[in-house]
């Protein structure tokens, strides 16, 4: 079975090589192709790809909100972004919006092709530029992360990475079991974590109180 591509870019000269490179490559079908947005949606609607390969901005619909769409209402379909952008602004909204890939126009054509087929098996693949911001966006969350966190949730969070019961905590702190908690329903709030044990974790991998 050839997984089946659907181009999306606004520019031609790039829609003809990416298809003229694409038609090599025995195991891929361009079945395909759009020149913004609203028309890839189209697309995927009538044509069902496998994989979309995605631009990011275009008129009339950008790729992100293309590739949101998509991935809500088609979930089977893989959109991968291959764009001359890797900005933060560029690289983090793609993602979120469901990118299963990311890659710069200046990709050699073999990786893009071994990108689309790692797509086709749920892998992500994603150009060493766009896996450094990434890794820079993930670093700045943990080192800003605390910062939600008020001086005595810190307290409190320090203490139940010791290992630390409420009633320990409430004795060290010189407070009542009752606000040790609150502060811990809020801490798990502000995190988003589910339970005490997860909080605890997260500081200790984020080297927050080293």
């Amino acid at each position: 079975m050839k997984i089946k591509v659907l181009l999306v870019d606004d520019h031609l000269v790039v829609l003809r090589g990416l298809r003229f490179f694409l038609q090599t490559q025995s195991d891929i079908e361009i079945i395909g192709q759009a020149q913004n947005g609203i028309e890839a949606i189209k697309k995927v609607e009538e044509l069902k790809p496998d994989i979309v390969l995605m631009d990011v901005q275009m008129p009339k619909m950008d790729g992100i909100e293309a590739t949101k769409q998509i991935s809500e209402n088609y979930p089977d379909v893989k959109v991968i972004i291959l764009t001359s952008f890797s900005d933060r602004d560029s690289v983090l909204p793609a993602i979120k919006a469901g990118a299963l890939g990311y890659q710069l126009k200046d990709v050699e054509p073999d990786v893009l092709a071994e990108t689309i087929k790692a797509a086709m098996e749920g892998n992500r693949t994603f150009h060493q530029q766009v896996t450094n911001q990434l890794i820079s966006h993930m670093t700045q969350e943990a080192e800003t992360g605390i910062q939600i966190l008020t001086p005595r949730e810190r307290e409190v969070l320090y203490h139940i990475t010791l290992g630390q019961s409420n009633k320990e905590i409430a004795a060290e702190l010189h407070v009542t079991e009752k606000t040790v908690k609150t502060h811990i329903t809020s801490i798990l709030g502000k995190m988003q974590l589910q339970d005490r044990t997860q909080a605890a974790l997260f500081a200790i991998k984020n080297n927050w109180f080293d």
